[in-house]
């Protein structure tokens, strides 16, 4: 099962002390502190937005909060004033219902499906958010359709896009998925380079709540001992955030110690 961590604008560089702070919570786990950061602005249709995102990945993560991220998108897309506004509130509504249904909360395939499509409608064809949201569109391809080769070239559009923009957080998570393809081909050795430039963006951003899936997806790729040490630091990381991302645990907990 792939999963992935971008949700909201994907970097943690800014001059902003408040995005700082969001940021640095946001990279531990704790999104309900960040979001609670950006409550008092919540009526600003990008802060709003930033706050259901944060939400929305909380649930990616921990499998629960769930009732009060549908409240946060609902608010994001209230005040949504322009197509690009609607369309990124859209993109986020497309993540939830894919989270849901990946998760086994309840099954929302189709909803995923219709709202990113609204998304790419909405979207002015040179929007940033066109990145984030063929990622997910990818997603949906791989875990929902199980069609590979659709979610390659979305992912590759992402991955594109990222590196254009900058956008490391985002770029980590192409690289991750792509590898994880490769991975599933046979081809060792791009699965290898691709898990290794996920995990380098991560800990180079800091990004302590995705480091233990880059360091799992890492060791698939690896032989022995060196897959036994990810592993080990994986569920070292895994335990000091308090046993997120959930989804980890049965795979960390049947490897062996290194």
């Amino acid at each position: 099962m792939a999963h992935t961590v971008v949700s909201g604008s994907g970097t943690a560089e800014s001059d902003d002390p408040l995005q700082t702070a969001v940021w640095r919570l946001r990279s531990r786990g704790c999104w309900s502190d960040a979001a609670e950061l950006l409550t008092p602005s919540a009526g600003d249709p990008p802060v709003a937005l930033q706050r259901a995102a944060l939400l929305i990945e909380r649930c990616l993560y921990t499998e629960r909060g769930w009732a009060e991220a549908e409240d946060a998108l609902r608010a994001a897309e209230a005040v949504a004033r322009d197509d690009d506004e609607r369309g990124a509130a859209a993109c986020e509504r497309g993540y939830l219902a894919y989270a849901s249904t990946l998760l086994g909360v309840r099954d929302r395939a189709d909803e995923a499906r219709a709202a990113l499509g609204r998304s790419a409608a909405l979207y002015a064809p040179a929007a940033p958010g066109r990145a984030l949201l063929d990622f997910r569109r990818g997603l949906v391809a791989q875990n929902l359709a199980d069609s590979p080769q659709a979610a390659r070239a979305a992912y590759r559009r992402a991955h594109a896009a990222a590196a254009a923009r900058c956008d490391d957080l985002l770029l980590s998570s192409t690289w991750r998925h792509l590898a994880g393809l490769a991975l599933r081909e046979g081809e060792l050795a791009e699965a290898r380079h691709g898990f290794a430039e996920s995990l380098r963006l991560r800990e180079e951003l800091g990004y302590l709540v995705g480091t233990a899936p880059a360091l799992a997806s890492l060791a698939d790729a690896e032989t022995e001992p060196e897959a036994a040490r990810l592993l080990s630091e994986a569920r070292r990381l895994f335990q000091l955030l308090g046993g997120v991302p959930t989804w980890l645990a049965a795979k960390l907990a049947a490897a062996p110690a290194a």
